[in-house]
């Protein structure tokens, strides 16, 4: 791991430090630039050991889970005990709906690391998200967060 990378992370945490009535989440986006561009692959295992420990005075992490890119759950076994985790389980890089059976799935596996009162879900990124990365329409856009609410009413009541 760089040490660049863990440095960045401590600093990130010490912008937060001291600050309260608010919450504090860090996104760490994983790229979601026009004509499926992006800038990681590989899971979260590259840097979870090192880096999520290091977010002490961040209460929420999300983390981008909508494609296979992302790796497995298995490094939110790394989330400090105060972090909610939201996953990003719902793509903005196209209009086709998720299978909220799958989401259920994608959840329930990864309450195998985090327990389920700690996790939410929320798309992977925002719509437009680039200058020029505008790809769905609004009613696509309207969907998803209706997929997103009707599947977290399942789910968490």
């Amino acid at each position: 791991m760089a040490h660049e990378l863990v440095a960045d992370a401590e600093f990130d945490s010490m912008v937060f430090e001291g600050l309260s009535g608010v919450t504090r989440a860090m996104h760490m986006c994983r790229g979601n630039a026009p004509g499926g561009m992006w800038a990681a692959t590989g899971g979260y295992e590259a840097i979870s050991r090192e880096v999520f420990p290091r977010l002490e005075n961040v209460d929420r992490l999300l983390l981008e889970y909508d494609s296979d890119r992302a790796g497995t759950f298995a490094p939110l076994a790394d989330v400090l005990p105060h972090h909610q985790v939201v996953l990003g389980l719902v793509t903005t890089k196209d209009g086709k709906l998720e299978d909220p059976d799958d989401l259920v799935s994608r959840i329930e596996e990864a309450t195998q690391y985090v327990p389920l009162e700690r996790l939410a879900v929320s798309p992977q990124c925002g719509f437009a998200s680039g200058e020029i990365s505008k790809v769905m329409t609004l009613e696509e856009q309207d969907a998803k967060l209706r997929l997103i609410g009707d599947f977290a009413r399942r789910v968490w009541g």
